[in-house]
């Protein structure tokens, strides 16, 4: 590989198991390759079982006492930052698997970009790994969606102070934040970088989460806002529209599906998925807003975080009123 990168993973054990044979043989692979800087928050003996594995070929080390986040996600990257020997740099959380060719690519795509949004897709394909892909779909047919990994160039993102680490929906926060400072985006909508899916009970537990999420983007908020009692009206009064409104879904996932080389990667049964996952998202953003009124937030890894992501106008009248240097 010629790309010179390094590769930032911020990671956090829930139990007091170590790591497991495929994620270790994966990080052992990417240190043969890149800079690899593994920021772990776990607990003591976590630490300590994953140091055992991990150290001979990688920096690892824990979060920064002097960096303070409610994501804890954020506070592992900007840890991580200090550390990395490379300009170019990958973020990656630990279900992300890169090989030769998309670490390449990535390399080359920051040689000429402050961040590079890279696509992801599941494999293997469990059901419900099916049922997350239907979302993935849906907003690469009406725009980008947001990917487990990104690419910055490490020392734009230092010179604008980093980003928000106060937020839920950190990718997102990240992006607009090197927008605001004028910073190159490329989205590459094709570069293909595969994920291993989570297990159903993860899966359970992202659901509310992504749903919070949407408060970040509050037109699309509300529109899952309507589509709840839309489709319970639907239901009750006109159930052949909400057939019809179905098969939209379904076939507005098969764009998202076409654009970009989709075909490559994404299954044909998946875009199938897309009615179930918005009457999902319809009735959980109902939760997301019942949430936030009640003066609380959003459960995340043992703490609770009111913002989804600040919007673009803040972040620039933020970054106007920094100091220069």
């Amino acid at each position: 590989m010629s790309a010179r990168l390094s590769y930032v993973l911020p990671i956090r054990s829930r139990s007091g198991d170590g790591p497991s044979d495929e994620l270790t043989e994966y990080l052992a692979w990417l240190g043969e390759r890149v800079d690899l800087v593994i920021v772990d928050g776990s607990g003591p003996s976590s630490f300590l079982i994953h140091h055992d594995r991990w150290s001979g070929f990688a920096t690892h080390v824990p979060p920064a006492d002097d960096v303070r986040c409610a994501n804890g996600k954020v506070r592992g990257v900007l840890t991580g930052l200090r550390s990395v020997r490379e300009e170019s740099v990958v973020i990656a959380d630990d279900d992300v698997r890169y090989d030769d060719a998309t670490l390449e690519d990535m390399g080359r795509l920051l040689s000429e970009a402050d961040l590079v949004r890279p696509q992801n897709y599941f494999d293997p394909l469990p059901w419900h790994a099916r049922w997350d892909t239907a979302r993935i779909l849906l907003n690469r047919a009406i725009g980008s969606d947001f990917p487990g990994t990104l690419g910055v160039r490490r020392s734009f993102l230092r010179s604008i102070g980093g980003y928000d680490g106060d937020v839920l929906f950190e990718n997102l926060e990240l992006i607009r934040t090197v927008t605001a400072a004028g910073g190159r985006v490329v989205d590459a909508p094709s570069l293909f970088i595969r994920r291993r899916p989570p297990t159903f009970a993860r899966f359970l537990e992202q659901r509310p989460r992504q749903a919070y999420d949407d408060w970040a983007q509050p037109l699309r908020f509300v529109l899952f806002l309507a589509t709840g009692p839309a489709i319970a009206a639907g239901i009750l009064r006109r159930p052949r529209g909400l057939g019809l409104a179905a098969g939209s879904a379904i076939l507005a996932a098969g764009l998202g599906r076409a654009r970009n080389d989709g075909r490559d990667v994404f299954d044909r049964i998946s875009p199938l998925f897309a009615p179930l996952w918005i009457g999902e998202r319809a009735a959980l953003a109902w939760v997301a807003l019942i949430r936030r009124l009640a003066g609380g937030g959003c459960p995340y890894a043992g703490t609770v975080i009111i913002r989804a992501a600040n919007q673009p106008r803040v972040l620039r009248r933020r970054l106007r009123s920094r100091p220069s240097g």
